[in-house]
């Protein structure tokens, strides 16, 4: 919400922001269930851009996936998780920074034993961690109506009246849709795993379709919460607003808040990496990243490699890392291939016309979202040029030095055959055939 009031200049405009990003991730969310009803492989983006594209741009996001999207999303995750958890015993000073990366990285230790340890036990912590969160909305909400009730509707007046002299500009209206779109990212997530979700041409588009516009409704209760109990200007200016909201609603219960943050974004961490490893996965299997990634733990069946190389990669971004930057750079990068996403869906409507699909959108929405890719690809380039997204573009390029010589040409290294048997022995993993054999 603050990232959204700073960005658009007003409660009304970030209100707008709010709303059209829950429908922006509805309708690409509903253009996933198409494309994930048609190949029910794991692997999402990676395994549409292989049946629309072939083998380079499929090489190219898991490239870029593997690398820096999904261990950069885990890594801002994980900060705020341990920001929040720290502030619950270090209320009146801002917690150290050392402190919130360590605990941060042993969230991320926790999580990886947890998935590496079974299936079962990664959803059963999403889902008890997923209860949790919605008792803690219901607080927010519940504790903001009431402050309503008693007539505290004042910073809910002049909505669209700006705040501190900000104004929006189409650059800033990009940037302010990369923070309003995080808060719903995670959307595609189901995509990963859909080769372990019981009847997905029916339950996929289902989750869909009742998830996302709860979630939209959760956000907007929440913020019209907040504004209930301070100002605009007070939300920028907190370092932590469901703190400051906590500290004036619950009293001496106020540490419940930061604590009912951590648990939502452990929650979200446990997903990010549930749904990473299976990336990892798919790629692995058609020969695009190490041979290993693509191995599962010989008694748990889970697909440990991938797990642990996500994770490693999250925690070197956790100890170097700046959580606003790399949310516009991951943003900024993710909506290239949401919008190749798109892409492959309008392509393969017209080169598989006869293709079963279980479930089919309305050619309206890929198109509708495509464009607004576009546009949050080239509107913050256009309005304030900066060298990140010159690197963003560069290390995606940088992706065909390596897929040439190694996986187009079919280059191993003599030394990456040890190196596998070494983690085979090390980690107790197989390739699939062998593991399920």
């Amino acid at each position: 919400m603050i990232g959204l009031l700073v960005r658009t200049g007003s409660i009304g405009i970030s209100f707008l922001v709010w709303t059209a990003c829950g429908m922006l991730s509805l309708c690409g969310a509903l253009a996933y269930a198409e494309l994930g009803t048609m190949n029910t492989s794991s692997g999402a983006e990676y395994a549409y851009f292989m049946d629309a594209f072939g083998a380079p741009p499929a090489f190219l996001f898991s490239w870029v996936s593997t690398l820096v999207l999904k261990p950069s999303q885990m890594a801002i995750i994980c900060l705020s998780f341990a920001q929040y958890a720290v502030e619950a015993f270090a209320a009146d000073c801002d917690p150290p920074e050392e402190v919130v990366k360590v605990v941060a990285l042993l969230a991320i230790i926790l999580i990886l034993l947890v998935n590496c340890y079974s299936v079962n036990l990664a959803t059963g912590v999403q889902n008890a961690f997923t209860a949790a969160k919605l008792i803690a909305i219901l607080v927010v909400i519940a504790g903001g109506s009431y402050k309503l009730i008693q007539g505290n509707t004042q910073h809910l007046k002049g909505a669209f009246d700006t705040i501190d002299g900000n104004t929006v500009n189409i650059g800033r209206l990009a940037t302010a849709f990369y923070t309003g779109l995080w808060a719903y990212d995670g959307w595609n997530n189901l995509n990963y795993v859909t080769e372990e979700i019981k009847d997905p041409s029916k339950n996929l588009p289902r989750s869909i379709m009742i998830g996302i516009p709860l979630v939209t409704l959760c956000y907007a209760l929440i913020n019209v919460s907040y504004l209930a109990v301070m100002s605009p200007s007070e939300m920028i200016e907190s370092e932590a607003v469901a703190v400051t909201f906590g500290n004036r609603i619950l009293g001496v219960m106020a540490w419940l808040m930061p604590l009912s943050v951590a648990i939502s974004t452990f929650g979200s961490a446990n997903g990010t990496l549930f749904a990473a490893g299976r990336l990892c996965f798919a790629a692995s299997r058609e020969g695009h990243l190490l041979d290993c990634l693509s191995y599962v733990h010989v008694r748990r069946f889970t697909p440990a490699p991938g797990l642990i190389f996500h994770s490693l990669v999250a925690g070197a971004m956790v100890l170097s890392g700046n959580i606003d930057s790399l949310i516009d750079f991951f943003s900024f990068t993710a909506w290239i291939f949401y919008g190749g996403a798109m892409l492959a869906l309008l392509v393969m409507r017209r080169t598989r016309p006869n293709h079963p699909r279980p479930y089919k959108c309305p050619l309206v929405i890929p198109v509708l979202v495509l464009g607004i890719s576009a546009y949050l690809i080239v509107a913050p380039i256009i309005d304030k040029p900066q060298i990140e997204y010159l690197y963003a573009f560069g290390f995606i390029l940088a992706g065909m030095l390596v897929y040439l010589p190694f996986v187009k040409y079919g280059y191993v290294p003599k030394f990456m055959e040890g190196v596998n048997v070494f983690l085979q022995m090390l980690l107790e993993v197989a390739p699939t055939a062998a593991a399920f054999d």
